[in-house]
């Protein structure tokens, strides 16, 4: 794991904003010129299409990027520009596009059948293969990361009798109502620093649910702490990212997972670690593994699938007692799906080897160790997180929650994204709050461009080496 806090501070001056406003304004205007196709495509979507998009996360300026298909590490999009896929589905693509052992698992599974809603073999070879890797013994399956932090919660409150959990400012566990409480609150909206407001997102969500989740800031154990005590027997547990990845990427202090454990099994609360962006992503057991702790309930999706749609929770026998005495029912159509279950086993067993992830470290690791010292080099203020194949460059010398997340430029983020994409590597469009992922299919060389394509802003915004 790399997290390289970066000694060379540099104050954001309004000179660098002017620079970087005047570099915007003309990568965009190169971008939007090799969008013809993709813009007509948006417009005549939007007659049935609400919003001309899939899904409103696609709807980034300086407009959707309509993809025509992926090879390996490479996609295509609808004008005929070639990228690097960096942004890999929002963090699905560990195992690049056209895998060869998962098109093949998942083609021999679809000549014997698509779906039974019934229970087929792999789902008990894939559930043991996770529970070597998380350490939990039990799983259930879904189709998403929400449905697993949604049955997460439904399970923590079953098991305590509780109605309140806690969630981190400013993290994101999918589009329930429960978790969809302080994702992106406006800084008027949040409340003082030492008792953080829980806020709906958007009018979707009733108060009175809103009410049920308590937020606290990242790594704050006292936070936790004092939320605890203040409501005494009513906190059914916490969810959180054990890295947090909402706003860029965010690690924890040494020895914090262990102790905010203990701290809610003091209070008679469960632990769930959202790792849906690190899961399989950050190591072969995900940030579980990093951190040598164990929550009382992991949720995965995302990378596990290969880029079927995925989701799965695993518990302690006790929690998941619950569940297999219908004391809460899990359930859903296509919970366990054959061709789901066919692709998961294949990136278990065949694609995320041991040798895959030295390779994701090692191309990880130079790009990390590359903008570091390119943000040295050229006083660009931040530094790199980075874990397994995910990473994300952070233009601001602290980074701590998402109170520190608000109080810097956006441009920096938005700007990086403009000249990565524009050179031919394709990142997340949502700039400081997203991460890149690597798959098993990039090469050292994707890795080098994406350390020069960082090179040309940091030459663009100084006029020159330091």
């Amino acid at each position: 794991m790399t997290d390289t806090s970066a000694p060379h501070a540099r104050d954001l001056e309004t000179g660098d904003l002017e620079t970087l406003d005047t570099l915007i304004a003309q990568q965009e205007k190169l971008l939007v010129s090799r969008m013809t196709r993709s813009f007509e495509l948006r417009e005549t979507a939007r007659e049935t299409l609400a919003g001309g998009v899939a899904s409103s996360w696609q709807d980034s300026v300086p407009g959707a990027i309509w993809i025509e298909y992926g090879r390996g590490q490479m996609i295509r999009d609808a004008d005929g520009n070639d990228y690097v896929d960096m942004h890999g589905g929002f963090g699905v693509g560990l195992a690049g596009h056209g895998h060869p052992a998962i098109v093949e698992a998942v083609a021999r599974r679809a000549r014997l059948g698509t779906h039974f809603g019934q229970p087929t073999e792999d789902l008990i070879v894939v559930s043991r293969l996770l529970r070597e890797r998380f350490g939990l013994p039990v799983w259930r399956f879904g189709n998403s990361g929400t449905e697993a932090t949604m049955d997460a919660v439904h399970l923590m409150r079953v098991a305590t009798g509780r109605k309140k959990i806690i969630k981190v400012e400013g993290s994101y566990h999918g589009h329930h109502d429960s978790v969809q409480v302080s994702t992106y609150s406006a800084e008027g909206d949040i409340g003082p620093d030492d008792a953080p407001r829980s806020v709906a997102f958007g009018p979707a969500y009733p108060s009175e649910v809103v009410d049920l989740t308590i937020v606290v800031p990242f790594g704050d154990l006292e936070a936790v702490r004092r939320v605890l005590e203040a409501h005494p027997g009513e906190i059914a547990g916490m969810i959180i990212e054990p890295i947090m990845m909402n706003i860029g990427m965010i690690t924890a202090e040494p020895g914090y997972h262990a102790a905010l454990k203990e701290l809610l099994h003091a209070h008679g609360a469960y632990l769930t670690y959202d790792e849906v962006k690190t899961g399989l992503a950050v190591a072969p057991g995900g940030a579980t593994e990093l951190y040598g702790v164990l929550p009382d309930i992991v949720c995965l999706a995302k990378a596990m699938g290969g880029g079927v749609p995925c989701g799965a929770i695993g518990a302690t026998a006790e929690l998941m007692e619950l569940i297999a005495d219908n004391i809460y029912q899990q359930v859903g159509t296509f919970n366990g799906n054959p061709l789901t279950m066919a692709a998961v086993r294949a990136m278990l067993t065949e694609v995320l080897t041991p040798d895959a992830y030295a390779h994701l470290d090692a191309m990880r690791a130079h790009m990390a160790d590359g903008v570091t010292e390119l943000m040295a080099r050229y006083d660009i203020p931040g530094y790199v997180a980075s874990a397994g194949a995910k990473g994300s460059v952070i233009f601001t010398d602290q980074l701590r929650n998402y109170r520190d997340f608000l109080k810097y430029a956006d441009q920096w983020g938005h700007a990086h994204w403009l000249y990565q994409v524009n050179g031919g590597i394709f990142l997340p469009p949502w700039g400081k709050t997203e991460q890149f992922t690597l798959s098993v299919q990039h090469t050292m060389e994707d890795a080098r461009r994406f350390v020069g394509n960082f090179e040309s802003l940091c030459r663009a915004v100084r006029g020159g080496a330091r």
